[in-house]
């Protein structure tokens, strides 16, 4: 007769030191004094405190259970809180920082062990909260947010390694506010909106262009208020041309206000129609329609953006809406053009670059003085510098930076120019310079997600990692359904911290709908070499081979144009060993 297996729900907590091995890379006695100094000192006294047990210790990790959640989450809460004090002024290199996660679940009991999906869910959560952060699933959150003073931010749905089903995760970090309940205490602070693609009723495909660039311009203007949380463009037109519920989209992209309009053009005569919808309750916040000619367009931007303002409470002084409603040019045909040009950007083939350095050009030439057109040119050179596409890789350079000065010189405003200027000082190695060039760029557009990653490509570059990391999340807070550049950075910046286990999950994430990614290829050739999984680093380096049989890592030190001599040293040396060719 076999012994019935003893299971039982219970509120599961996954912990572990970022940067573990590093830490003790470092200094190895030190690390583990400053454990145990944590533990003696704050940790153990609040997991007794709040009714929970250690299970087991891990080395660098903690595995508890508590039999109450709400208990579990505020203890860790606690635990984050007490550890952020505990660690204010001590150094980067020696800084001891936690990641936690926590389930709700069904356990098995085997003697003083825990097992099942529960713990592996608390496990996954764990390796993907923030540094010093707690991430948990909706089955915590829907027991603790009513009965907790605390607030999280929805992080979605995530596909969570070795997890069958996709878990809706939500975040907390010390001195985070929500940014994804649709709740009107959470909203009523700062205002959330996605700015969807308008439909393109028009017979003519090229219109499509100018439907997708009115929705954009209006995007851009609304990310320059710090009182608003605007979604990226990414996210909001993955629902192009689907029949969507706006409830469902504003849940997905945590948001409670959707704008979605229609565009029906006829010779140079336009009807549009915008509507502002509260998804709380599905009403009209407000709604207009628009029959004007195309030289009409800007204003019509302009009046939409300033009646989203009004229907929201937010209040600008006549400085901040003058900044919003800025406009780069009055020639409908140049705008049209960038919108092109910027479109094509978003593919990141070669193919793609070279047709919008042609578009943008063609855009100068209509306006000489569109800062904004000369930020786009400069792109297109700046991405073929850095990835080889036509040869000359300091020439590539030197033209991105003559676009930044002259996009700059026009207006220094525009979020494109900053992001421009801030890589382009980067890649000339001028690291401080491209970071306070960004910074300035994240003070003037706060809720700009590309702005954001300016930002953290200019503090990779620095070194700044930690850093990085920080922006990276608050970008894809911005933009849920980003591009894969915004993962591969991450990534990217994740395995300079030797934080292997997420940085492996994003590149994964990427090749699973990006084969043919060779970034991708060789952030996976460095970590698989670096955690010891000598022939997964051995057989990305083959398929970095097939997709770009030149590549040599003599290559690699400007593709990636780190300043930090150590943390070049320490990505040669990966790849080296992962047999990359010299």
């Amino acid at each position: 007769m076999t012994e019935r297996t003893q299971r039982r729900l219970a509120a599961i907590v996954s912990a572990d030191v970022v940067g573990y091995s590093r830490l003790m890379g470092v200094d190895e006695a030190g690390t583990l004094a400053g454990l145990r100094a944590h533990r003696a000192e704050l940790i153990d006294a609040l997991i007794d405190k709040h009714g929970g047990r250690i299970v087991k210790t891990m080395g660098d990790g903690l595995l508890l259970e508590f039999p109450s959640v709400v208990d579990a989450t505020q203890c860790m809460i606690e635990v984050q809180l007490g550890m952020s004090e505990r660690n204010a002024g001590v150094a980067d290199e020696r800084r001891i920082t936690f990641r936690i996660g926590v389930n709700l679940g069904d356990i098995i009991i085997e003697g003083d062990d825990i097992l099942g999906d529960g713990v592996n869910i608390a496990a996954r959560l764990q390796e993907i909260a923030e540094p010093g952060g707690v991430a948990i699933s909706t089955r915590v959150h829907d027991d603790v947010r009513d009965r907790l003073d605390t607030a999280f931010n929805d992080g979605g749905e995530q596909n969570l390694k070795n997890i069958a089903r996709p878990v809706h995760v939500w975040r907390w970090s010390p001195g985070m506010t929500a940014t994804r309940d649709l709740s009107e205490a959470a909203t009523k602070e700062q205002p959330s909106i996605a700015v969807l693609s308008f439909d393109n009723m028009s017979s003519d495909p090229d219109h499509e262009f100018f439907a997708d660039g009115m929705a954009e311009d209006i995007i851009t203007a609304l990310s320059k208020i710090p009182q608003m949380r605007v979604i990226a463009r990414n996210s909001t037109f993955a629902y192009k041309g689907q029949a969507v519920d706006l409830r469902q989209v504003a849940s997905e992209l945590g948001v409670r206000y959707v704008l979605e309009g229609s565009i029906r053009s006829g010779g140079k005569r336009l009807r549009i129609t915008a509507q502002l919808i509260d998804a709380t309750d599905r009403s009209h916040v407000w709604a207009e329609r628009y029959d004007r000619t195309i030289d009409d367009i800007f204003d019509i931007q302009d009046e939409i953006t300033k009646e989203i303002v009004t229907a929201l409470r937010v209040n600008l002084t006549d400085g901040e809406e003058a900044a919003v409603l800025a406009r780069g040019t009055n020639d409908v045909e140049a705008w049209q053009l960038c919108v092109r040009a910027v479109e094509l950007q978003y593919s990141f083939s070669s193919t793609g670059y070279l047709e919008s350095r042609e578009l943008s050009e063609r855009a100068l030439q209509r306006d000489p003085n569109y800062a904004y057109a000369w930020a786009v040119l400069g792109f297109t050179y700046w991405f073929d510098g850095r990835m080889g596409f036509t040869g000359g890789r300091s020439e590539k350079f030197d033209r991105a930076a003559e676009c930044a000065e002259r996009a700059m010189a026009l207006d220094d405003t525009v979020s494109w120019a900053i992001g421009l200027s801030a890589v382009v000082a980067a890649s000339l190695d001028r690291p401080d310079e491209g970071v306070a060039i960004a910074r300035r760029g994240v003070e003037l557009y706060p809720g700009d997600a590309n702005v954001r990653n300016f930002l953290s490509y200019a503090l990779i570059h620095a070194g700044a990692f930690a850093e990085a990391v920080d922006h990276f999340r608050a970008a894809l807070a911005l933009n849920p359904f980003s591009p894969s550049w915004y993962r591969s950075g991450l990534s990217r910046t994740l395995m300079m911290l030797d934080e292997f286990d997420e940085a492996l999950a994003l590149v994964d994430e990427i090749l699973a709908t990006e084969p043919g990614n060779f970034q991708a290829w060789l952030q996976k050739a460095y970590i698989s070499a670096r955690i010891g999984r000598p022939a997964e680093a051995k057989a990305a380096v083959r398929e970095l081979a097939t997709i770009v049989p030149a590549m040599r890592l003599e290559h690699v030190p400007g593709m990636f144009n780190f300043s930090d001599a150590s943390a070049k040293e320490r990505l040669l040396d990966g790849l080296q060993q992962a047999g990359m060719p010299e």
